[in-house]
């Protein structure tokens, strides 16, 4: 075409490109104009002379770097079609860009830069090293012409490593060849960037002057002006050089890094002190130093414990560190401290017991510089250490080390400062302030990082008092009188709980705070390592004598308070004349209050705070831990503590009813140590006498089974004028609470003995299992089956609570007293609580959310007594009469009306507990019957649930009614999304056997897709368990089982659909096919997997694991059912000469069987057309790199060798030639 041509499309492109540029076009010019562009790079013949025209430059900067992308799209998406001279008109061009055809370094736009080394990278991986064996040489030549060239070269350097190494974004073939090419050429690679940064460096640092040579630069000031640009150019390929390095350092052998007695290491520690590269300069230095390999390889390393490089280090580090806060500094600070901490874990894996490496010279040097970032006012620069103290602490050979023993003291004294929680970046009231404005977004941000921080500390500190336990217990003993004497100052915030009174960011709590949970941590471990007879009695005793005399009314430092004397009370069980003083303490706690009489001469109450509240809990559950874990030492003070326990149930307003419960719950616990089954019966009968009397009374009866006078009742029905003071039905309610709280508590705790001589002995064993097993009895069971009934009675008015008739029953104020509590939306949307309301606000704010809290506690806790029961009562439970009716007839009545949240828990805290804890004699008359048509429900509900999501994300969002905002329907989302996993954890629970498959149900909450495995082969031994086999053996579970596990693989879940498919959907089927299978339900169990690829095969742990489950189902059915074929062959663009040859191996029985892998990789290239792709790639233009020729054949090795040591190029073609 002629240069005419060229010039006026050309014109027209420079136009486009204007329009669409400038701010001030219109969305339809921008459009149009957007659209010559494409069309122009898809369809011109003319792509290359116009591009090469427009990246000339005289034109702008945009329209330059257009041009350039007009290039980079024609090697993309052109070049294997092009001629071959016009590839090679094209490569001279571009390397004439590079040559001469941009600005000079300093004046270039980065973004020219960058998209031309692209279009080189693009060529090499098409082309190199078969067909331009010379590029090395061609990109050493262009170093050559200045700085210019060469930072550009060493951009197409680190492109070229990070597409073919770190992202692998090339053909495999392709990849191998350019890698092992770099690799044989890595010396002369690794030669030229070392060569490149020195020279530029000693060129930059004659000019700039380093400090001891400012003195000797005599030269005019002038020329000094004269000569900075030229310093700067230095700067900027000293730059490009070290990050180019860093692209390389990380996979090349090790002996590049450390070859010549390693003087890449050594320049990069001097570099450390030149302000402009030592960023990269540490990074490059951390990349090295965190390698791993094999540790001879990793041995020269420990030359950075030497005088010179250690002395560089930490001198840039006080200099960066002296020079106040820049962010440039902290950003190189907080590279220096993980080189520190990279060296540590090096020294740790290098020195063991049968290495014959040193203790470095300079280890002291080194663990007081280490000391300085721990102690720096970064809360973020002190909790990068903590991993590597740890494992200095526990290493084998530095743990006994007398420079790293001599450092506990003062690691610990550094954790009494690092455990303060200070440094909020909204505040100014400590240095660390201003460094986590740096680092955190938010006061909530840095409250959940300190938090982890703080856990971390304590893992560590226990680490370093297992070395030296005395030390930690001193400096905890001498904190805590100090704590007990200081004066308190509450700050300037002053807490909503009462005047003087501390919040949770006083000046004393926070001290308070840490020294708590330091003593608590340093204490525990003390008594885990010392002897018995080395244990510091005396000490521990007058520190507890202190704490329990401290008196205090101040509700946040009492809690610290309680926790100091759970802390200290394993010293009473040296001197158990100490415990009365122990429990009246925790007693006068358990009623606490903080209420000025004058001010409340009223008799209403004012609600409490919940620092109040969580002294009083805190207190109850200190009782209940002492007499869980102590309880052989509490059982001589059992009538006291039970006389103390009565006299508080006495007064029915004193405790609220969880209290009264945890005060019921430590006595259980004691009574279990009777060790005597009449002895405990009758004691339980007794504690429970007034719980049996209320709650069997003919009006608590009347009201449990009747939805109506239950709404009544707890004054569901009301409209309250002042929803705040207001609350009539209070009474009422809390009667009802405490009676569900003592039975679950009973449940709970009440035990026989854990030796069976003893059981033997207290009457507790009455027969054995035919398995041989033996069978207890629960001192509790005749009193809990009394009161069953009625437990199944409100449950079942429960549920019924839900049907819309009794929804329209409840009161104005009530409407939403069934709703969920915005603490659960606030935690399943993954909204944080603001921090100061945890604290200070009072616990519940009106009478409706009391009443939401009531029902929702309510609730829950029937469904935690008959999850319990059976574990508990075991036979006596599961024998009961008609249990299974009973159950359907209460727990799973009227489920259509019960919102998820409400079935989340009934799942989780009763239908499981209840079938795992089930012996298998009673599957057949309790366990099927029940799960039968649960599990048909659930299978019905939550294929309902999906197909309403999929509408929705199917449908425009113009279209979404204003009633149900987003966040609501977030929220419903997340709920079907927690739904399906507790169902599907139930099923697999039940029917999978553990072998070799975790349940993991902790992180049922939260989205942990990342954290998913990418090569997923499930177990071979995942079996179904006898209860499995029992619930496959009935018909229409079995339905429901195969229905849901298959049908759950589409819906869109990923952590779901990965644990369905490695621990399910094959023991499921496998189950079933011996028998007749419908080819129907063949071609639909294997669409299903299809289609749950086509929903998550954009994860790759989804995809590895429904890929190999497709694979099994085609490879164990095929042959029996042709039907499968038919499926395959609708696959959108599946070869069929490709589907014929896996079929005729698959048929062929005579035919050797190719391996496994091999056979999975066919199959899985045949059903790629239905694997799912993520957003960003469903629309992008394919690449297409064609291989070259083979470059390592497997000839001789002297011909390998010769070619490839033959520089020119030339040998390269014989290896082509027959």
């Amino acid at each position: 075409m002629s240069a005419e041509q060229v010039s006026s499309l050309c014109e027209q492109l420079v136009k486009a490109v204007t329009v669409i540029m400038d701010p001030a076009s219109t969305q339809r010019y921008r459009l149009e104009a957007l659209k010559f562009c494409e069309e122009f790079k898809e369809k011109c013949p003319i792509c290359v002379p116009c591009g090469l025209k427009l990246a000339e430059k005289t034109q702008t900067a945009i329209v330059r770097h257009f041009g350039l992308q007009i290039l980079e799209h024609v090697v993309k998406f052109r070049w294997n079609n092009m001629p071959r001279l016009e590839k090679v008109y094209l490569k001279n061009n571009v390397m004439g860009l590079i040559s001469s055809g941009t600005q000079s370094i300093l004046e270039e736009e980065s973004h020219i830069k960058d998209v031309l080394s692209r279009i080189v990278v693009e060529m090499i991986k098409r082309e190199w090293p078969q067909h331009w064996p010379d590029m090395l040489k061609e990109l050493d030549t262009l170093s050559k012409q200045g700085e210019t060239q060469t930072e550009l070269v060493m951009f197409i350097l680190l492109r070229l490593a990070e597409d073919v190494v770190t992202f692998q974004t090339l053909p495999t073939q392709r990849r191998r060849d350019i890698q092992q090419t770099l690799t044989q050429n890595m010396e002369k690679i690794f030669s030229f960037l070392l060569i490149t940064l020195q020279q530029n460096v000693n060129k930059y640092r004659r000019v700039v002057g380093a400090p001891q040579e400012q003195e000797a630069l005599t030269t005019p000031q002038k020329t000094d002006l004269a000569q900075e640009p030229k310093a700067q150019a230095n700067c900027r390929v000293g730059i490009a050089a070290l990050n180019t390095l860093a692209g390389y350092i990380d996979w090349v052998a090790l002996s590049h890094i450390t070859a010549d007695n390693c003087k890449l290491l050594e320049m990069l520690c001097l570099l450390l002190n030149e302000p402009e590269l030592q960023v990269g300069a540490a990074e490059c230095l951390l990349i090295a130093v965190s390698r791993k390999g094999k540790l001879e390889d990793r041995k020269p390393l420990m030359v950075l414990f030497g005088d010179v490089a250690m002395h560089y280090i930490l001198s840039a580090a006080q200099t960066a560190d002296g020079e106040g806060l820049v962010e440039k500094h902290y950003v190189f600070l907080k590279r220096l401290c993980q080189v520190l901490c990279a060296l540590g874990s090096q020294l740790c894996a290098l020195l063991g017991s049968d290495s014959d490496v040193e203790m470095p010279a300079n280890f002291g040097k080194y663990l007081v510089s280490f000391l300085a970032f721990t102690t720096h006012p970064s809360q973020f620069l002190r909790s990068s250490t903590q991993i590597t103290w740890g494992a200095l602490f526990r290493h084998e050979v530095l743990s006994r080390d007398p420079l790293l023993l001599a450092m506990i003291p003062k690691y610990l004294r550094a954790s009494m400062t690092n455990l303060v929680k200070v440094g909020f970046p909204s505040k100014t009231d400590n240095p660390s302030c201003e460094y986590s404005r740096f680092d955190f977004d938010s006061d909530e941000d840095f409250n959940a990082f300190f938090n982890s921080f703080r856990a971390q500390q304590g893992e560590v500190m226990r680490m370093a008092c297992r070395l030296d336990p005395r030390t930690g217990f001193q400096m905890a003993g001498e904190w805590l009188k100090y704590q007990l004497t200081a004066p308190v100052d509450a700050g300037p915030m002053n807490s909503k709980t009462g005047e003087g009174l501390c919040s949770i960011f006083s000046p004393s709590f926070v001290q308070w705070d840490a020294m708590t949970f330091f003593s608590e941590s340093v204490i525990s471990q003390m008594f885990r390592t010392l002897d018995k007879d080395e244990i510091p009695v005396k000490d521990g005793i007058d520190l507890l004598q202190l704490v329990l005399n401290f008196e205090t009314k101040d509700p946040l430092i009492l809690s610290c308070v309680l926790t100091n004397v759970s802390a200290l009370f394993p010293f009473v069980t040296y001197r158990p004349e100490y415990l009365p003083q122990v429990l009246a303490k925790l007693f006068a706690s358990v009623t606490f209050e903080v209420i000025e009489e004058s001010k409340f001469v009223v008799s209403v109450q004012a609600p409490r705070t919940r620092a109040v509240k969580n002294v009083r809990r805190h207190a109850c559950s200190s009782i209940i831990k002492m007499c869980r874990d102590y309880p052989q030492l509490v059982l001589p003070n059992f009538e006291m503590l039970y006389n103390h326990v009565k006299q508080l149930l006495s007064n029915e307003l004193l405790l609220t009813q969880m209290e009264k419960c945890a005060l019921m719950e430590a006595l259980v616990l004691i009574s279990n140590q009777f060790k005597d089954y009449e002895r405990q019966k009758s004691f339980l009968e007794e504690l429970m006498a007034p719980v049996a009397g209320l709650w069997l009374s003919p009006e608590m009866q009347r009201v449990l089974s009747d939805p109506e006078a239950f709404i009544s009742y707890v004054g569901a029905d009301n409209k309250i004028a002042d929803p705040v003071l207001e609350d009539p039905s209070g009474l009422n309610r809390s009667r009802i609470s405490f009676c569900v709280y003592t039975i679950l508590g009973v449940v709970k705790r009440a035990r026989w003995p854990a030796a069976t001589e003893e059981a033997r002995a207290g009457g507790f064993l009455v027969g054995y299992m035919p398995s041989g097993s033996p069978i207890y009895r629960n001192p509790c069971t005749e009193q809990v089956l009394k009161l069953l009934d009625n437990i199944l009675a409100l449950i079942r008015t429960h549920n019924n609570l839900y049907m819309p008739e009794m929804v329209a029953r409840l009161g104005e104020t009530f409407a939403k007293a069934l709703d969920m509590l915005e603490v659960e939306k606030n935690a399943i949307l993954g909204l944080p609580q603001p921090l100061l309301e945890l604290y200070d606000s009072p616990v519940y704010k009106t009478v409706l959310e009391r009443m939401q809290g009531f029902f929702c506690t309510l609730y829950d806790n029937c469904f935690h007594i008959l999850g319990n029961a059976g574990p508990s009562m075991q036979q006596d439970f599961y024998t009961v009469e008609g249990l299974a009716t009973q159950l359907l007839s209460s727990a799973f009545i009227n489920l259509n009306n019960i919102p998820d949240y409400r079935l989340r828990p009934m799942l989780r805290v009763f239908v499981k507990p209840l079938v795992l804890s089930c012996p298998s004699e009673y599957y057949e008359t309790l366990v099927c019957p029940m799960l039968g048509p649960l599990l048909t429900y659930l299978h019905l509900r939550l294929s309902q649930k999906w197909q309403v999501i999929n509408q929705r994300s199917m449908l425009c969002e113009d279209d979404a009614a204003d009633d149900n905002p987003e966040s609501q329907e977030m929220l419903e989302e997340q709920l079907v999304r927690l739904l399906t996993r507790e169902v599907m954890d139930l099923i697999t629970v039940c029917c999978v056997s553990k072998k070799g498959v975790e349940h993991n149900t902790t992180a049922v909450d939260g989205d942990d897709d990342e954290a998913m495995a990418t090569e997923v082969t499930p177990p071979a031994s995942a079996e179904l368990t006898e209860l499995g086999k029992c619930l496959m053996r009935q018909e229409d579970v079995c339905t429901a089982l195969l229905i849901t596990a298959y049908a759950s693989l589409s819906w869109k879940d990923t952590l779901s659909c990965q644990r369905t498919t490695t621990q399910l959907c094959w023991p499921l089927l496998k189950q079933v096919l011996p028998g007749n299978l419908l080819p129907d339900a063949v071609s639909w169990f294997f669409t299903s997997v299809l289609k749950g690829l086509q929903t998550h095969g954009q994860h790759d742990g989804c995809m590895a694991a429904l890929v190999h489950l497709a694979f099994q189902i085609y490879e164990a059915l095929r042959p029996r059912y042709t039907e499968l074929k038919a499926v395959m062959e609708q696959i959108p663009d599946i070869q069929r000469d490709s589907l014929e040859q896996f079929e005729s191996k698959l048929l062929n029985p005579t035919l050797q069987k190719v391996a496994d892998k091999r056979r999975k990789d066919h199959f899985k290239r045949l059903i790629a057309g239905c694997i799912g792709k993520p957003l960003g790639e469903q629309f992008r233009k394919e690449v297409h790199i064609r291989n070259l020729p083979s470059l390592f054949k497997k000839v001789k090795p002297l011909l390998e060798t010769d070619v490839l040591e033959n520089e020119d190029g030339e040998g390269l073609t014989p290896l082509f030639e027959p």
